[in-house]
């Protein structure tokens, strides 16, 4: 690593060159970056759990003797809307100070944030109480989206990157399956008290989040961030201690890393220039996050909102048993990401990202078609679930890897939480305000025109993906999206 002073810099700041990005995408897999993806990558599980446990135990908290006097819709309602904007907030609120401040200390604090509001929803005795600390475990997660991402794709090597990335955002799967089978002893009063055990589910949770908490201690922070904040020796001395300890555990000396780059060290990037980046420099990237996201956002609603209604009213299935078909589709979805996901990094994200969109789309036009001509029952339609699933979940978890790879690093963290809030907004919102419509007037129409809207959005973004999706695989990020900081001004939209 060398530094240069230019007329420009000695104004401003220094110009560095650097091999350490291509140091960190040439390291082959260890168990140092299973550390990573245990330590950053298992929050998703606790979203899953979160957002599965309170859908599934609303009927139980609006009982006599549950503790807690509000209905079952304040639960799916207004609960429900409160943590979706507190993840929309909190998205875009510590996705700038991730930018600023660096990734390991907001993912710290995002995490912390999160075990505590949850900790104290356990507490509720008011329905006031309960709504104020779903607004902030929400706060909570929707940091994590924006500081997580941007550390897994800056730390993990280019070669696995997309496949990483995809299985990371798909294990919020694993938390949903958790959430299903939770809730279902949760509402066992044979086995737990009604006043206790849904509190008994939020206090695993922030259980949960402690453990992660003491793994990420030893998560480091990004050395692709500490060389643009002008704290290059941190990450020569992180990058260093890294191939180390791979080398150690390998017996082998790594191979020399190729490329360097040239960089213009600074502490800020501004507001203004963000938005010109995002819808300026890279109007089409812009363009294809926003498909993706409310893609995969309209999709997961026209199934999953409403889920239990649908298998109630058209299939007389006891509500106390819906939670184990939802545990058939969220396994369903997590094996997407688990299969498919090596794919990203051998076929192409193009070819992957559209083709997931696309399948996904097709089959749930199938499945409408199928539930409109009445020849489906309850395990049929959700073994139809889970092979659309299978792919979207898929194409949804690339969006997340998209996003964060296909624009500059100093904007990396607000590009994850802007698109995020919008998809989440759109699914988490208007969504619900369409779909819950047209899935609780028991019309088979009705439910299969919400199949169909689903449908119809992702086969769109499909399309959008196949003109404009980004061929990142394999590809350094600095590569795909050159650095602001980068001598030069950094890249333009190819």
């Amino acid at each position: 690593m060398s530094r240069a002073e230019t007329p420009a810099s000695r104004r401003t700041a220094p110009t560095i060159t650097t091999d350490i990005p291509a140091r960190l995408d040439r390291l082959p897999w260890s168990r140092w970056h299973w550390t990573i993806v245990v330590g950053l990558g298992t929050v998703w599980i606790l979203d899953g759990l979160e957002v599965t446990v309170v859908g599934n135990i609303a009927s139980r908290l609006s009982e006599p003797g549950s503790g807690l006097t509000i209905s079952s819709g304040q639960v799916t309602g207004v609960a429900a809307a409160l943590y979706v904007a507190g993840a929309c907030i909190g998205a875009l609120f510590w996705a700038r100070l991730t930018d600023r401040f660096g990734r390991r200390k907001l993912f710290m604090i995002t995490l912390a944030v999160y075990l505590a509001a949850t900790a104290l929803t356990s507490l509720s005795t008011e329905a006031w109480w309960f709504f104020l600390f779903r607004f902030l475990t929400g706060f909570g997660i929707g940091g994590e989206y924006a500081a997580i991402n941007s550390a897994i794709d800056e730390l993990i090597p280019s070669e696995h990157r997309g496949r990483v990335d995809l299985i990371i955002n798909g294990s919020f799967w694993l938390g949903a399956v958790g959430g299903s089978l939770l809730s279902i002893l949760a509402l066992d009063t044979a086995f737990l008290p009604e006043n206790l055990g849904w509190r008994l589910t939020f206090a695993l949770g922030a259980v949960l989040a402690l453990v992660i908490l003491l793994v990420r201690r030893h998560v480091p922070e990004s050395p692709r961030w500490l060389l643009i904040h002008g704290r290059d020796r941190e990450a020569e001395e992180i990058v260093a201690g890294i191939e180390r300890r791979i080398e150690a555990d390998s017996g082998e000396r790594l191979p020399e890393p190729s490329g360097r780059l040239e960089i213009h060290q600074r502490g800020t990037v501004t507001f203004r220039e963000i938005a010109h980046t995002l819808f300026a420099r890279y109007r089409r990237r812009a363009i294809l996050g926003f498909s993706l996201f409310i893609g995969q956002a309209f999709l997961y609603n026209a199934i999953t909102f409403g889920f239990g209604a649908i298998l109630t009213k058209f299939f007389d299935v006891p509500s106390g048993r819906t939670g184990y078909y939802f545990a058939v589709i969220a396994v369903g979805n997590f094996f997407g990401p688990l299969l498919l996901g090596k794919l990203f990094d051998t076929v192409g994200r193009r070819i992957m990202i559209s083709s997931t969109y696309l399948l996904s789309g097709v089959l749930l036009f199938g499945t409408a078609w199928l539930f409109d001509r009445g020849v489906l029952n309850a395990a049929t339609l959700t073994a139809c679930w889970c092979a659309v699933l299978f792919f979207a979940s898929a194409g949804a978890s690339s969006a997340y890897l998209t996003v964060s790879e296909i624009f500059p690093m100093e904007t990396r963290a607000m590009s994850i939480a802007f698109f995020y809030a919008l998809g989440t907004a759109a699914g988490g919102i208007s969504g619900p305000l369409l779909f819950a419509d047209l899935t609780a007037t028991g019309h088979v129409g009705d439910t299969v025109l919400a199949f169909q809207i689903g449908a119809a959005l992702m086969c769109v973004a499909g399309l959008v993906a196949a003109a404009l999706a980004v061929n990142a695989e394999r590809r350094g990020l600095e590569d795909v999206a050159a650095p602001l900081t980068a001598v030069g001004g950094g890249g333009e939209e190819k």
